[in-house]
């Protein structure tokens, strides 16, 4: 999913680290599991080739240091959204919805720490926005 490296893989990654992370937006606070995608390898990868996706996961990708990040869709099933996430937690740009199997680029469009994906619909669920913040270990918030 990480637009600038792909690995030749068919079925999906497993074995990642978990944490917990909670989305605080207006209508609460929301608990969620997250798999932590550290590396180049696990980046790449992403959630492709998943097939299902519990409404309270999702996958979070740290790039260890602020920077505008493109993600894409490559051989991932599952329609998702995109939450693009400061250093300090911030919510800085939210993209819903995404296009099964899209090799279009999706920019953060700003400097981000991390993104998180979690299943089509959540965004919208939970009304998260730009400003709303993330609350996990990256961040030194949780």
């Amino acid at each position: 999913m990480f637009a600038s490296l792909s690995l030749a893989q068919d079925k999906p990654q497993t074995g990642l680290r978990t944490a917990a992370l909670d989305i605080v937006a207006a209508s609460g606070v929301h608990h969620f599991t997250v798999e932590m995608a550290l590396g180049d390898e696990e980046r790449s990868v992403g959630l492709m080739h998943r097939r299902e996706l519990a409404s309270d996961s999702g996958m979070l990708f740290d790039f260890g240091r602020d920077d505008i990040v493109t993600m894409w869709m490559k051989n991932t099933i599952l329609s998702l959204d995109m939450v693009f996430i400061k250093a300090d937690g911030t919510v800085a740009h939210v993209v819903e919805q995404t296009t099964p199997f899209s090799l279009a680029t999706i920019s953060s469009r700003v400097q981000v720490r991390a993104v998180l994906e979690v299943p089509a619909g959540t965004v919208k669920r939970l009304g998260v926005k730009p400003g709303d913040r993330i609350r996990n270990v990256i961040f030194g918030n949780l």
